[in-house]
């Protein structure tokens, strides 16, 4: 239960935040400081994977004739084109392993950094695929803390027409989720865990440390 009042719930504003045996398993494991570099990557693929079977229920499928080694049949397959937008550098470790469930799936790069001074995003790449406008995105960034660089990421890929938006996250604080409510209201956003708050550095509480750190060793 979170220490203060008023804040957002799973059950409410658009948000959905995953209670599944597996996903606090290995949520578990990303949150233990003793786990190493390969292990954090391998179990953040995992997570990830896990992530996409539950956010992927609802989407709309279309028949397909397919030809078996005896006969045709009719089967379905995933209508929308995907495309999986993750903000570097982090968000790398959960599109990666994304995609080998989406194999279908584009993916355009949002390049932003915070600084530590000033605390607000700066970008320094952006990049998506031709037709993007008409696809449906998954924006993915383990860590939703402040809100500055996925509010900001949102704000771009609407600029560049892309309406059809969903937030993927591993562990997300409340004062993240309200930044996105009071821009991006109608976004849903999807994460693992919702934690207690942020700490005077805006690191997650209890969170899993610097995710980037942890995925690539450089600590």
């Amino acid at each position: 239960m979170l220490e203060c009042m008023n804040e957002p719930t799973a059950e409410s504003d658009n948000i959905t935040v995953f209670h599944h045996p597996l996903i606090e398993h290995n949520l578990a494991i990303l949150r233990d400081e003793k786990t190493d570099n390969r292990l954090f990557r391998e179990t953040l693929s995992i997570l990830s994977q896990l992530l996409v079977y539950e956010i992927t229920r609802t989407l709309p499928t279309v028949e397909v004739e397919v030809q078996t080694p005896l006969e045709k049949c009719t089967c379905r397959q995933v209508a929308p084109q995907i495309l999986l937008v993750p903000i570097l550098r982090a968000g790398l470790g959960m599109a990666e392993s994304m995609q080998r469930l989406l194999p279908n799936a584009r993916t355009g790069h949002i390049g932003i950094y915070r600084n530590e001074e000033t605390r607000e995003p700066v970008e320094y790449y952006c990049k998506m695929p031709p037709g993007a406008e008409k696809m449906k995105a998954f924006l993915v960034d383990p860590m939703l803390a402040t809100g500055g660089s996925l509010t900001y990421a949102a704000t771009k890929l609407k600029e560049r027409g892309i309406r059809d938006i969903t937030v993927v996250c591993i562990v997300s604080a409340p004062a993240g989720i309200r930044a996105v409510r009071k821009v991006h209201p109608e976004l849903p956003i999807f994460t693992a865990a919702l934690d207690r708050g942020l700490n005077e550095r805006a690191y997650i509480l209890p969170g899993l440390g610097d995710c980037g750190d942890r995925i690539f060793g450089t600590l």
